[in-house]
This record gives C-alpha cells, sequence and structure tokens, in this order.
C-alpha cells in the first residue's frame, strides 16, 4: 500500500466518511519535515511527512496544537489524523489560506490572550521537540530552575557534543550560575506559549485573522514568545503596542530578551552549523556583562 492510500484510508477513518483524493503536490519552505498538500473530496489538508522515528514528534505537535486552541486566543490548525507507513510517519492537518492582509495589531492583542492562558506549573505534561531537537518540559515549580535544566542547560550539553568553542561553553556554564540575576524584582507566570514564535510560524486568513502553527508547546514566561518575534523577521511596531495596550511588558525586558534568544540560537547552532557559535557567545558574554558575570 502507497503512502497516500494509507493516509487517505486514515482519513475516512477519522472522519467516518470517504475521501478521495482529487490532487497532491509538495510544498516547500520546511527545513525538517516533507510536506504536499492533499485535496480530496473531504476536504483539502496539509500533510507532513517524515521518517518513522518521528511519529511521536508529530504526536507532541499534534497534541500542542490542540492546546493552544483550548485558549480560544488564535486560528490554530486542527490535527486530523496521523499515523506511519512505509517507513514514514505523517501527520494531517487542516488546510488553512493563509494570504489575507497582515494584520499584527490583531497578532499582538491576540497572543496577550493566549499568554493569560496559565497552568499551575512550568514545563507541560509531555516532552516535544523544538525543531527537531528533544525539548524537556519536565514540571517545575520555579521558572529559572525550568531554565536551566530543560533549557538553557541541555543546550549548552549539545554544544559540548558539537564542538563548540571552549570559551563560549564557559561562558555559557558561568550564565547558568547567574541566571538568578535576571530575575530581581521579576516574577514570571505560567504563561501558554506557543514556544517556536518566528515569522515562519505565524500567518493571516483571508479577513486578516491571525493564526499560529508549528509550535513548541510549553508553559513558561510570556516574554520568551515575545522575544523569539524578535529574531527572525518581526511582525512590527503595531503588533507590540497591541500587545503592550493588552498586558504590558516588564520593564527588564529588554535585557531577558537576550536571555530567551541565545536559546534559540544554541539550538540552530546544534542544527544547522557552527556558524551559530560566534553568535551565541557575542550573546552570552553581553547577557554576563549586564550582570558583572
Amino acid at each position: 500500500m502507497d503512502i497516500l492510500t494509507h493516509i487517505t484510508g486514515e482519513l475516512a477513518r477519522t472522519l467516518q466518511r470517504p475521501v478521495e483524493i482529487r490532487s497532491s503536490g509538495a510544498l516547500g519552505g520546511g527545513s525538517i519535515n516533507a510536506a504536499f498538500l492533499l485535496d480530496t473530496s473531504a476536504g483539502r489538508f496539509f500533510i507532513k511527512l517524515n521518517q518513522a522515528q518521528a511519529a511521536e514528534m508529530f504526536a507532541a505537535e499534534a497534541a500542542g496544537l490542540e492546546e493552544l486552541a483550548a485558549a480560544e486566543a488564535l486560528r490554530i490548525p486542527r490535527p486530523i489524523a496521523q499515523g506511519v507507513a512505509g517507513g514514514r510517519a505523517w501527520l494531517a492537518l487542516e488546510h488553512l489560506e493563509l494570504s489575507g492582509p497582515a494584520a499584527p495589531a490583531r497578532l499582538g492583542g491576540a497572543l496577550a490572550r493566549l499568554h493569560r492562558h496559565s497552568a499551575d506549573a512550568f514545563g507541560w505534561t509531555r516532552d516535544n521537540t523544538i525543531g527537531s531537537t528533544p525539548q524537556c518540559n519536565t514540571r517545575h515549580s520555579e521558572w529559572i530552575a525550568f531554565w536551566r535544566d530543560c533549557r538553557l542547560g541541555p543546550q549548552l550539553r549539545l554544544a559540548e557534543s558539537d564542538g563548540a568553542p571552549h570559551d563560549l561553553l564557559a561562558d555559557g556554564e558561568r550564565l547558568l550560575e547567574v541566571l538568578p540575576a535576571f530575575f530581581d524584582g521579576y516574577r514570571p507566570q505560567c504563561s501558554l506559549l506557543h514556544g517556536d514564535l518566528w515569522s515562519g510560524n505565524w500567518g493571516y486568513g483571508s479577513g486578516g485573522e491571525p493564526t499560529i502553527f508549528d509550535p513548541a508547546v510549553y508553559y513558561g514566561d510570556r516574554e520568551a514568545d515575545i522575544a523569539m518575534t524578535e529574531l527572525f523577521g518581526s511582525p512590527g511596531a503595531a503588533f507590540y503596542d497591541a500587545y503592550d495596550a493588552a498586558w504590558p511588558r516588564d520593564p527588564g525586558y529588554g535585557v531577558r530578551r537576550t536571555l530567551y534568544n541565545v536559546y534559540h540560537i544554541l539550538n540552530h547552532h546544534h542544527l544547522f552549523g557552527a556558524g551559530y557559535g560566534a553568535q551565541a557567545g557575542r550573546m552570552i558574554s553581553g547577557l554576563l556583562a549586564e550582570v558583572g558575570g
């Protein structure tokens, strides 16, 4: 059985109706998964493909999308079905048209509403991935411990195994020691986060409805989400104005922004090569200078 036949069979079982393929076509833009658009008698579906061992990654992504959707703050693509066939894991999502007009103010206000959705601990009920890198979400009562043990610490260990320069690793360990200095007078709430909110992971529906997708969900400091919107393409001033009107950022955000984004740069060092090492090193050095480290 070819994979398209398998997928349509599972879609038919899930939707409890016949599913006949009208057309299918590969989609570009992804660096982790292959993707294609499947047009059927039951609607259009966005299909992700990877090796069979990625099945758990897709299961965590589907659970993350459901967690985001439950907050009822933004438009979220609905996961439909998933499985493994022919040595490949797949995930079928509701296909959303994202060619509408940009509405960054609506996105900013909606993100603030998402962040109001809270939990009683930092982390999440399951681990997931950031890109294809495993992301630990062990629940913690203290944010600093979570960021040290589940975010920066694991990335520094990956950097060491990837042969990162000694100075970067030594400064990174020092940064772990002085983390409390960045939170003097600031106590983050446990906010529901998208977790990987760069410009490629948001869009707008036909009426400008803000939509987010490809999450790396967990509960954490909302500043971590906001910081990443400034890392790889910004939604613009209207977004931040609207966010702050709904829930103002703390004055210390400007420094912690780098603390949160260095996690993603270290992850890029791991996924895409040593070219990101120098950037991570500069960011860590700057953070240590901020606190006299």
